[in-house]
């Protein structure tokens, strides 16, 4: 019988390592703050007929690695069927080895489904079959799938128009697992394309009942939207840009480029990034009023190719690193917010590598006391969420500031399935503690040890974003 591949000391390579992830990690609830779950599936209590519909379906990392092996696209995002698509994944993965997708996929099928044995072709059929059989149950529901990973808090990503229908009827259904809006006003901000711009701000009058015929009133339905996602909880922001917009500007300056572009002009190169510098600092202004948490999403290159995206759309798995200069204009932003004392609560998050240790050390610039952690160095983002990517995010944010405040792990996942995203980044934290204690670097104290892997868990994200879990 061949051995198992997800153990229960899996990545756990000191006696230190186990010691903290089984008496202290392992039982800590998962506070996912940044997710893009649909939450009309936790709304009607989704079951799904199949591990395609719930593994495979608008995961850009498992449709990279099938092109990468030469699978195509009609397995990825095209017609073919849910057990096709399924069968070129399991040929993949045993080419992944190497890749954080070989660990999550079994890691996944261990602690959902209690399987064990490795995906391959040969394995698939068997895997899909029984899978399917017990995610077709109501015990393998969107909510018992949540329960099974002991979450307490998921945050979702959405957008200003939105409704949040769904969050409301979740919170009317007095679902013990607290799932949030996040604002998410990206679209807001696109002017890059008039047409789609000015599309969207119809939208967001409709939703908002204003009519938008000048920057007035274009904030004023922003402040509308903004005020209704607080009212349905929504405690955290966040801005998906390539480096933040910190462009001098003045207030007659922003009303002039709102007009130009609502009357369907194009805006030049410095105008667009006025318009967006002076939106990110409202948007500071409005979450710091609020007490939220804003998030910033810094360095992906998107839609590299035009080809594809002009086939099937955005999120599909074109992106990659960019290399936007982040510094000055980061510093300029946070300090436009600070110096009139509207500087909230601000995780920060790089995609390339190389910004790591920029990052850590600018959440120090702006640290003020007034609260633990105040300005947070972001869990490792997207191309960095795997072990590497993990532990030098770790190594970038102990050196230059205090990892016992740090909130610790999110999933950024579009999958119910990801939950185990959270033990895989425990594992690794672990680990890393354990061999500094074996290597005489961190005193063998257990319980000062246990106290910050539990707080980095669960616990600082419970005390940093400040919802009422009860």
């Amino acid at each position: 019988m061949a051995k198992k591949f997800i153990t229960k000391n899996f990545l756990l390579q000191t006696e230190t390592a186990k010691k903290l992830y089984h008496q202290h990690a392992a039982k800590m609830p998962i506070y996912d703050y940044h997710c893009h779950l649909p939450p009309a599936d936790i709304a009607d209590d989704k079951c799904y007929e199949n591990l395609t519909q719930v593994w495979l379906y608008g995961d850009h990392y498992k449709w990279r690695a099938m092109r990468t092996h030469g699978i195509e696209e009609r397995f990825c995002t095209g017609e073919e069927s849910d057990y096709a698509k399924f069968e070129k994944w399991a040929e993949t993965v045993p080419y992944c080895l190497g890749n954080p997708l070989y660990h999550w996929t079994h890691l996944e099928l261990k602690r959902y489904f209690e399987t064990d044995g490795l995906l391959s072709p040969k394995t698939a059929r068997k895997i899909y079959d029984k899978c399917g059989e017990m995610l077709s149950s109501p015990e393998f529901s969107v909510r018992n799938l949540m329960r099974r990973m002991n979450v307490k808090v998921v945050c979702t990503t959405d957008d200003p128009v939105d409704s949040l229908e769904h969050h409301k009827k979740i919170a009317e259904d007095k679902f013990e697992i607290k799932v949030l809006p996040t604002w998410r006003p990206d679209r807001a901000m696109a002017v890059e394309n008039v047409e789609n711009w000015n599309g969207y701000i119809d939208a967001l009058g409709q939703a908002a009942e204003v009519d938008i015929n000048n920057y007035n009133a274009f904030m004023d339905a922003i402040r509308k939207r903004h005020d209704y996602f607080h009212q349905v909880g929504c405690r955290i922001s966040d801005h998906g840009l390539e480096t933040a917009c910190a462009e001098d500007y003045t207030e007659d300056q922003t009303k002039a480029i709102f007009d130009k572009i609502r009357s369907r002009q194009e805006l030049d190169t410095t105008e667009q990034l006025k318009f967006k510098s002076a939106m990110l600092v409202e948007f500071g202004v409005m979450d710091a009023e609020k007490g939220w948490v804003q998030q910033f999403h810094l360095g992906a290159l998107r839609n590299n190719s035009t080809r594809k995206f002009q086939d099937i759309g955005p999120d599909t798995g074109f992106d990659s690193i960019g290399d936007f200069e982040i510094a000055r204009p980061l510093s300029k932003l946070l300090d436009r917010l600070d110096q009139q004392n509207k500087l909230t609560k601000t995780i920060l998050y790089n995609l390339n590598p190389r910004d790591n240790y920029l990052i850590a050390a600018m959440t120090g610039n702006f640290q003020d006391g007034s609260t633990a952690g105040k300005m947070q160095f972001g869990s490792g983002w997207w191309f960095l969420d795997q072990k590497e990517g993990i532990i030098e995010q770790l190594k970038a944010l102990s050196n230059l500031g205090l990892l016992s405040h740090f909130v610790g792990m999110l999933t950024d996942s579009r999958s119910f399935l990801s939950f185990p995203r959270h033990e895989y980044f425990r594992r690794i934290l672990c680990d890393l503690i354990g061999r500094d204690v074996e290597n005489g670097e961190l005193p063998n104290d257990m319980k000062l040890l246990g106290r910050l892997v539990e707080d980095v868990s669960f616990n600082n994200a419970k005390n940093y974003f400040g919802i009422n879990l009860d």
